[in-house]
């Protein structure tokens, strides 16, 4: 007598910010598709909410920050990326999904290591053009790791496939009249509906010398233009006027406000900036500087080279030169879009569901 199969299991980690996190939301209708069930581990920072709002089963571990400097706390959190990866272990003891899927971040090499010690497979995604710390902890203990950057290949070792990066359907659903009903730039007059819309973005965490600019030209930039303003959790720039409207963080809604808007003014973390593209917009992208290993640098910079973004360093960002480059933006927008429309970034999220099949077969250890 036969045994029934057990079922396609995909245990989804990663975090540290929402760059990280919602990538893995883009895989939920082909894995629901496919008769998959999927769960999360991360940690107690901003993938909870997001994850828990999609409906998946979330764990969260004990997690060490990993930083690229001497410091006495790096003591303290191998400690703690030890006992991260013993929780790791009993959780994927006890759920023994078919494969894990990680897309990096400090929560996310302790959950693969466990993965690992377990005979699981281990597929990695690197959105960024250079291979972060964390990808390059995974890379030895994966199956595969998957990229977004077709340059990124050269500068792994081990076995890696390019797919693109996943962008969720949704966000080519966006509605602009529910966008602008959302900033409450309808009305009477539209907030004057003539009027371009920019979407400034600072990632999710807020950029404050971006929104300290922005504040600067506001009064001047308004009489042209309207803005919508992602300023971050407890960055609001208290600033009142019937064609600016500011958002701590917007996820749901996200979409509605991208089709609202002309153009982008954005950080360049890969997962945003590929949104951006996709949904043929017009960026001005403003690298995080500060505190980086210089991905976002590389990540504009490739944009750039490709026609599709204009680039600004944050160290020489002023209010003057950020009104200069908001001009510079539509100019070369016209021939930005033409480039742009070059792009093809579908079917990212079915090849990188077949990587997961592939790894689960290949593996005696994982349930198929």
């Amino acid at each position: 007598m036969h045994s029934k199969p057990r079922p396609f299991v995909v245990c989804m980690t990663g975090g540290g910010t929402a760059g990280h996190v919602t990538p893995h939301f883009a895989l939920l209708p082909g894995i629901k598709a496919r008769g998959w069930r999927a769960f999360y581990i991360g940690s107690s920072g901003i993938e909870r909410s997001l994850v828990e709002a999609q409906g998946i089963a979330f764990s969260a571990i004990a997690t060490g920050k990993l930083r690229r400097y001497l410091s006495w706390r790096n003591v303290l959190d191998l400690f703690k990326v030890a006992w991260g990866c013993s929780q790791a272990f009993m959780l994927l003891l006890k759920q023994r999904p078919s494969v894990v899927f990680s897309k990096g971040g400090f929560v996310a090499v302790p959950v693969a290591w466990a993965a690992w010690m377990l005979r699981i497979p281990v597929v990695s995604h690197e959105s960024d053009l250079t291979p972060g710390l964390a990808t390059r902890l995974i890379q030895p203990v994966a199956w595969r790791v998957v990229y977004t950057f077709a340059e990124t290949g050269a500068l792994l070792r081990g076995p890696s496939v390019h797919v693109g990066t996943p962008v969720r359907d949704d966000l080519l659903l966006g509605d602009k009249v529910r966008g602008l009903n959302l900033c409450g730039f309808t009305g009477a007059d539209g907030a004057t509906a003539d009027l371009p819309i920019y979407l400034v973005m600072g990632g999710s965490q807020g950029a404050l010398k971006i929104n300290a600019s922005l504040q600067a030209i506001l009064p001047s930039l308004l009489t042209r233009a309207r803005v919508i303003h992602l300023c971050g959790v407890g960055k609001s720039l208290h600033f009142s006027h019937p064609r600016y409207k500011s958002f701590e963080f917007a996820f749901a809604e996200l979409k509605d406000l991208y089709a609202a808007a002309d153009f982008v003014i954005s950080r360049s973390g890969a997962n945003s900036i590929f949104e951006i593209l996709t949904l043929r917009k017009p960026m001005l992208l403003i690298p995080l500087e500060q505190g980086s290993r210089g991905d976002q640098g590389v990540n504009a910079a490739a944009f750039a080279k490709a026609g599709w973004a204009l680039v600004q360093r944050e160290k020489d960002l002023s209010p003057e030169q950020l009104e200069q480059r908001l001009r510079d933006l539509t100019e070369a927008a016209p021939a930005m879009r033409q480039k742009q429309s070059t792009y093809d970034g579908q079917g990212a999220a079915a090849k990188i569901l077949d990587v997961l099949a592939a790894a689960a077969q290949s593996s005696p250890g994982a349930s198929t």
